[in-house]
């Protein structure tokens, strides 16, 4: 479980332009006994003046939303420029969403589906809470099959430092949806060795978090569909 350091539990913030949704998402989250709802928005603009506000520990944004959009408003609390970076998990109906790749550039750290169910709602939140965020892996391959269709907008920017075979190894299981616990099992290392590898992955490709990682693997051909 994800806890933050003095000891309460992971606060969310919701946003999502439907209200049933918001409240249903709500009383799942707030169910759990280590996550809070500190607030909901019923669209991107409020959402980020709230999360500028209360600095939840993860926002979780719908992906289409009236005005300001959860892309943008990922972008704004999330993006490249963004100083103090919120972790932000987009959620949508759309298991195609053309949008989601757009979300994922903009800054958010995982993507999930409404329907995914109670208990991968809870994982989700706490593995954006604990920076062990991803994308599932089912969304992969389908981000996978995205992003081979309509190619990278641009060259991906090469490393600072050539990666080693084991960088290598553990960045393919990144892209494809591995926890640092699944890849220690995978590969027989120990987790802190794992956390050691993806921490030498960011620093070498300029990622600020695992979904950067697995980005620049689908742009570099490291991994295919």
């Amino acid at each position: 479980m994800s806890e933050r350091a003095d000891g309460h539990g992971v606060r969310v913030l919701i946003a999502d332009d439907q209200e049933i949704v918001r409240t249903g998402l709500s009383m799942i989250l707030d169910a759990q006994p280590d996550i809070e709802v500190v607030g909901t928005a019923p669209d991107g603009r409020r959402a980020v003046e709230l999360a500028r506000r209360l600095r939840p520990d993860v926002c979780l944004f719908d992906i289409r939303m009236p005005g300001t959009d959860g892309i943008e408003a990922t972008r704004s609390l999330a993006g490249p420029d963004v100083a103090d970076p919120l972790a932000v998990v987009v959620i949508t109906t759309f298991d195609l969403d053309e949008y989601v790749y757009a979300a994922l550039r903009a800054g958010a750290r995982g993507f999930l589906l409404k329907n995914a169910g109670a208990d991968m709602l809870a994982q989700a939140v706490h593995a954006a809470a604990g920076g062990d965020a991803l994308i599932a892996p089912s969304v992969t391959a389908r981000l996978l099959g995205t992003f081979a269709r309509t190619g990278p907008a641009a060259s991906p920017a090469q490393p600072i430092e050539a990666l080693t075979y084991r960088e290598e190894e553990i960045l393919a299981a990144v892209a494809r949806g591995r926890t640092n616990g699944e890849i220690s099992a995978e590969l027989h290392i120990s987790l802190s060795t794992v956390k050691t590898h993806v921490a030498s992955l960011m620093a070498k490709l300029g990622a600020r978090n695992r979904v950067e990682i697995a980005i620049w693997a689908y742009e570099t051909g490291r991994v295919r569909s």
